[in-house]
């Protein structure tokens, strides 16, 4: 049984998509950017003291090296399922945290 190259994304949900585009806005307008360092700077202590080492490197990965699921599934050498799971346990628990500063 061949491996699947392809793999959907599923983590392209509304919530997703607008952290994702504040992240790696290129807006210069000077309130936008102050939300995004502060959004960053929450996130990295989220994801510094709360995530396990394989959630926190998938993230990172995800979410500031702006990697797919199946490039991080390669270069850590699981499937992009296995990179999915944990995105997705990593990614809830991240969330409910955020939710109290978003």
């Amino acid at each position: 049984m061949s491996k699947r190259e392809r793999y959907d994304d599923n983590f392209t949900g509304n919530a997703d998509r607008r952290l994702r585009a504040l992240i790696f806005s290129k807006d210069e307008d000077e309130d936008n950017r102050n939300k995004r360092e502060k959004l960053k700077h929450i996130m990295l202590k989220v994801i510094n003291n709360e995530l396990t080492p394989r959630q926190k490197e998938i993230i990172m990965l995800y979410y500031f090296k702006n990697y797919d699921i199946v490039e991080i599934g390669k270069m850590l050498g699981i499937t992009p399922q296995a990179v999915s799971a944990a995105m997705a346990r990593g990614r809830q628990r991240m969330f409910r945290i955020l939710q109290y500063y978003i």
